[in-house]
């Protein structure tokens, strides 16, 4: 039965959900930037969001079912969540670094350059062009480990506020109201990661930004060490 106690537990897990994830720019801007930078469809896109989103929040709904059946006090829970929280964080800075990297030396190669070539009746012919562009060839299709790297960060990094905040006050009600509760939270979550990133790629393609193409990869990676660096130092 779901009391007045239970009800508005539930519509307080539901909007502190919403708000968390539009508050916390690792909750999407990674899965944009990444987006843009590997020219992923809308389609996709929504699907490796939604997926991290369900491993982001069940990896904190595991550690609160865990810790509420062996009878862990919530200060201990939230102090394995800290750590979680800087294991993700730091993990964004390195991932950030290392593909700002990749970046950098991908956007070089891109650069557009000129040759002149002399035709037999003397005219000078200056041909413009960028070598990866130019000369890639395709060699088998290549795995693309960044959505693992995603999901990985994602179901490291807590959801600070649902196991005080909701699981152990929604416990005390009953087992039925734990799942509900729960449920409100999570779902909530996942829509607005899923929403925010879909809203973002839509907003995208109605603006031009073929001059920045090329330092796509470049600008992931700066993006994704400052969602890093604003977990880590910010606490956002």
């Amino acid at each position: 039965m779901l009391t007045p106690e239970l009800a508005a537990l539930t519509a307080s897990a539901a909007a502190l959900g919403f708000f968390h994830t539009l508050l916390g720019p690792d909750h999407y801007l990674p899965f944009i930037v990444m987006a843009r930078a590997k020219k992923w469809t809308i389609a996709r896109t929504a699907l490796i969001t939604s997926l991290c989103g369900i491993g982001h929040i069940g990896s904190s709904m595991l550690l609160g079912f865990i810790g509420i059946g062996i009878g862990l006090g919530a200060a201990r829970i939230e102090a394995f969540d800290s750590f979680r929280s800087d294991i993700a964080s730091w993990g964004l800075i390195a991932f950030g670094l290392v593909y700002f990297a990749y970046g950098v030396k991908t956007s070089w190669k891109k650069r557009p350059h000129e040759h002149s070539h002399v035709h037999a009746d003397g005219s000078v012919h200056i041909h413009r062009h960028a070598h990866v562009e130019e000369h890639a060839h395709v060699h088998g299709k290549e795995a693309d480990i960044t959505p693992w790297v995603l999901f990985t960060l994602l179901v490291l990094g807590p959801c600070e506020p649902l196991i005080p905040l909701f699981m152990y006050p929604a416990v005390q009600e009953s087992i039925a109201g734990l799942v509900w509760v729960t449920a409100a939270f999570g779902g909530v979550t996942i829509a607005a990661m899923t929403g925010a990133v879909t809203l973002a790629m839509l907003g995208f393609d109605l603006v031009s930004v073929k001059p920045l193409e090329r330092f796509a990869h470049a600008l992931a990676g700066i993006t994704i060490f400052a969602c890093g660096i604003a977990v880590q130092f910010f606490g956002i």
